[in-house]
């Protein structure tokens, strides 16, 4: 038996093993582009196991393989991005929450500890320098660096 033959008698361990491959590359790239292929590759093993030709077992695997890609993909990263309605991120979540001022804080420079963490903090444009152990609003996060606004002032009583 020849190399040809062996191939054309178990093509559908080549395209098991082709899939098996694509599913590996999808779970170290988590794209969702390798796994669309990989159902394309499972295509070409249906024809192979009905005695269809190699030909048409290519032609499968790139119809069913650009099928997946135009029209299932979109579908699922929609639905894996979609988040309930109002959530928030670790760090939005810092937004509006109290900050202790741990050295002078201005436009330039200062730190604050917020929620147990110790930040890079930034007073707002309209805020005046905050001394140490006053408190503070946090208004907005950018990168690493916590922008401040004074807290409101609650009545004595």
């Amino acid at each position: 038996m020849t190399t040809a033959e062996w191939i054309g008698n178990n093509a559908w361990v080549i395209w098991l093993a082709l899939f098996l491959l694509l599913a590996i590359i999808e779970m170290l790239s988590l794209d969702l582009y390798f796994i669309m292929l990989g159902v394309g590759a499972l295509g070409g093993v249906a024809v192979a196991l009905l005695d269809g030709p190699v030909w048409l077992q290519v032609v499968v695997f790139c119809v069913v393989s650009l099928l997946m890609i135009l029209l299932v993909r979109p579908l699922a990263v929609k639905h894996l991005r979609k988040s309930p309605e109002g959530f928030r991120t670790n760090i939005d979540r810092l937004i509006g929450k109290d900050a202790l001022i741990l050295e002078p804080t201005s436009r330039l420079s200062g730190s604050a500890k917020i929620q147990g963490e110790i930040w890079t903090a930034r007073a707002e444009a309209n805020v005046p320098t905050m001394m140490p152990g006053t408190y503070a609003i946090v208004s907005r996060i950018d990168g690493a660096t916590a922008y401040l606004e004074n807290a409101p002032q609650k009545p004595e009583a």
